[in-house]
């Protein structure tokens, strides 16, 4: 019997390797937003985002979530969440290396694209605890609306030591930021909020009402948006008061989600937790708003490592397993699927370093503008582009993709989240049609930047151009009608084609301005356009030729829709080489 349990013909893991190393595309952009600031730093969290020790702690900390201890055995309150040890270790790293706040603070040219290539790393390895991470980063720009408040927050949330636990903030050495604006009755909606905050003086308030939606209640500060008797208002929210008494925050129950099961996300109740102002009286989505654009970038960069880490399993398994008397990485098919696949992430994780690298070049107008437009289409695009290509990986795979130790499914359980987390495709394609009508700069912007790649590929001078027509004429049925007929048969449907179709949809622009009824039915068509010309533009810039061109014959002259599909001629080959992790 010992012969049948001989394995033979199984992929190692992929384990003991850099992440950050072997994902060429994050190399190179690292080098041209930061080429001076990465030194050993990047490198070493690969090392350990690869290594089995780091790749345990992720699955412990899925298998064990987050436990929910409202009182302790006497009856009184607790209002505290147990986390596994892993989860602290990941969190640990992630801060200490800076991936949280720390750009802020730091003097270095190139630091919020070096943080955005360590986020794209280490959340490879495991996505639900960047969420305080994340939040904490986001909070900082919204903070410094109050300078005040700012100064006596901003220096914990900067600080490079990981220091968990519910303690006054003057006793402790760091500290992380979180944020509750969802009720349920109004999700994204946050104008219908109920919670209430009537005023006690000097600028606190206490806040009365519930929250749907407060992700990592374990943090030190939130900022909460709640009904002041001028309007919908922003809020700083600690957990612990200075006196060292626990705020009048409940905890009423953990959400148990499809993915990100390793962090918590709560439903509470505000019973008069005192809260102080941040900005003016019913000018909280205005105050807030920097936080929620941090955020969307940061959806951007964990799809496209969602998106990484696929490509880098499916690979690595077509690499090392045979079928048929082959490899399935010689075999065309799979190969096609890979290529496909490898294009994917590699547009994504130019465009995430892009916006990334908008946020160190802040004082520019032009980037300025540009993050103000690219951000709601990337964060449509990638974001909805992650599930299908995540599925595909997975079934690059096999039977074995669909096992949980492959840890593929994790990986798929995380896969929607960023499409729905910080306003989901609705709301950043409505967001789109906003910035057209109101922001002219912003379209401006996204236009030099595709732009600065014309005259290097036909196929993206006429998806630009066409676009173009568009956006002055308004026929976004002309425009879909042009890519299908640049892209003859085809295969799937056009890019972005949820909800496409239908003609005179009223869309007008005379200086770069939207308006008509039909134009909110026809955003995501245009969404989808715009990422896509953006992605384009920046691999024809900085891709190697076999990438740049697969990805303008795929995405721009074909109607791409399903993974595998690529036309004739590609050199598959080399697009699969690159993606390919190395043995260590």
């Amino acid at each position: 019997m010992e012969a049948t349990h001989e394995v033979t013909n199984q992929p190692p893991p992929l384990t003991g390797y850099d992440v950050f190393g072997a994902d060429a595309a994050l190399v190179e952009a690292v080098g041209r937003h930061a080429p001076a600031a990465a030194g050993a730093e990047l490198p070493a969290l690969g090392r350990l985002a690869g290594s089995a020790e780091a790749q345990r702690w992720a699955r412990e900390a899925d298998v064990n979530g987050p436990v929910l201890r409202t009182h302790d055995r006497y009856g009184h309150r607790l209002d505290e969440v147990d986390f596994h040890p892993s989860w602290h270790r990941l969190m640990a790293t992630a801060v200490e290396h800076g991936l949280h706040a720390a750009p802020w603070a730091s003097p270095e040219p190139g630091a919020h694209a070096v943080r955005a290539a360590k986020f794209l790393v280490w959340s490879q390895l495991e996505a639900a605890h960047l969420c305080p991470v994340s939040m904490t980063y986001a909070a900082v720009p919204a903070l410094r609306t109050d300078a005040a408040v700012a100064a006596g927050w901003e220096p914990l949330l900067t600080s490079p030591a990981y220091d968990p636990g519910l303690r006054p903030p003057a006793a402790k050495a760091a500290a992380l930021a979180g944020m509750a604006m969802t009720e349920k009755q109004g999700g994204s909606d946050v104008r219908a909020n109920t919670t209430r905050a009537e005023p006690t003086g000097g600028g606190w308030y206490r806040l009365t009402g519930h929250k749907w939606f407060c992700s990592a209640p374990m943090n030190d500060v939130f900022l909460v948006l709640a009904q002041a008797p001028g309007g919908l208002t922003c809020f700083v929210l600690p957990r612990v008061l200075d006196d060292g008494g626990r705020n009048a925050v409940r905890l009423q129950r953990l959400k148990d989600k499809l993915g990100n099961r390793a962090n918590a996300s709560a439903e509470i109740e505000l019973d008069g937790a005192l809260a102080q102002r941040l900005g003016d009286e019913g000018r909280g989505v205005a105050t807030i708003i920097e936080m929620v654009a941090a955020t969307r970038l940061d959806c951007v960069l964990g799809s496209a490592a969602l998106l990484r880490r696929s490509v880098a399993e499916a690979t690595w398994h077509a690499a090392h397993r045979s079928a048929f008397g082959a490899r399935l990485a010689d075999s065309e098919l799979m190969r096609a699927v890979l290529a496909d696949l490898a294009l994917e992430s590699e547009a994504a994780t130019a465009l995430a370093m892009r916006l990334a690298a908008s946020v160190d070049a802040a004082a520019d107008p032009h980037e300025r503008a540009l993050r103000r437009i690219g951000l709601p289409l990337a964060k449509y695009w990638v974001c909805k582009r992650t599930p299908g290509a995540v599925a595909e990986a997975l079934e690059c795979l096999g039977g074995n993709g669909y096992v949980e130790e492959s840890g593929m499914p994790r990986l798929y359980r995380e896969a929607p989240l960023n499409s729905i987390w910080e306003g989901a495709g609705n709301i950043q394609a409505l967001d789109l049609l906003r910035v057209l009508t109101r922001e002219p700069d912003a379209v401006a912007a996204w236009r030099t930047e595709v732009e600065a790649a014309k005259g290097h590929d036909r196929r993206l001078d006429d998806a630009l151009a066409a676009v173009t027509a568009t956006l002055m004429s308004g026929d976004l049925a002309g425009l879909s009608a042009a890519a299908a007929r640049r892209a003859g048969a085809g295969v799937g449907g056009p890019l972005g084609t949820d909800g496409a179709g239908g003609a005179g949809v009223g869309v007008r622009t005379a200086a770069a301005g939207v308006d008509g009824a039909g134009a909110p039915g026809q955003a995501r068509v245009l969404a989808g356009h715009m990422a896509v010309l953006l992605q384009a533009s920046l691999l024809v810039r900085f891709a190697p030729a076999a990438v740049a061109d697969a990805f303008c014959a795929s995405r721009l002259d074909a109607r791409h829709g399903v993974y595998g599909a690529l036309p004739a001629g590609l050199d598959t080959a080399a697009i699969v080489e690159r993606a390919t992790p190395e043995a260590p």
